[in-house]
């Protein structure tokens, strides 16, 4: 290999290191520590107000403080999904997901946001969760079993009871 070939490779691998160290310190910054799950490439983030969050492999997301109170208080999720349990109680004033189209808020519950293919997709396994689109006041609120699709636009958000195929499907994604 020529020492400019192995100068990219070292820099690659540099960079590399260095958005791992960056995520991991926003993490802990935002209260909260990477658990890797054994046997996978899966992480959890672990918060210390009792908020898990499973990550799907290749999930872009930043957390936020936004009180800065040194815990997390929401996530902008960029792409891929995340599985998210706020035991209710465990996170005071709530938590959000904000994506492209569309903000989930709850204060207790588990619950699944997905970005993809220009729509973000919730789904409720636990509580209930709140879910609008940024540029709206109206929205939806969610029970255990429903889900919604949003996608950019104005049409009315609409809740449906999704088959248990879809929800097997996107639960497998997080090894449950």
């Amino acid at each position: 290999m020529s020492a400019r070939g192995r100068f990219f490779r070292s820099l690659v691998a540099g960079l590399f290191a260095g958005v791992c160290l960056v995520d991991a310190a926003l993490a802990q910054d935002a209260g909260c520590r990477l658990v890797p799950v054994a046997g996978t490439t899966r992480q959890i983030l672990k918060c210390r107000e009792g908020l898990s969050v499973t990550v799907e492999d290749g999930a872009r997301f930043t957390l936020k403080d936004s009180d800065r109170d040194g815990n997390a208080d929401a996530v902008k999720l960029r792409s891929k999904a995340l599985l998210l349990d706020a035991p209710s109680g465990s996170v005071p004033g709530g938590f959000a997901v904000v994506t492209p189209q569309a903000i989930a808020a709850v204060r207790g519950t588990k619950w699944v946001v997905d970005v993809g293919q220009g729509k973000t997709s919730v789904f409720v396994l636990r509580g209930r969760v709140a879910v609008q689109r940024p540029a709206s006041a109206a929205g939806v609120v969610l029970a255990p079993g429903e889900g919604v699709d949003v996608e950019a636009g104005t049409a009315p958000l609409t809740v449906k009871r999704w088959p248990a195929k879809r929800v097997t499907a996107l639960m497998a994604r997080f090894g449950q």
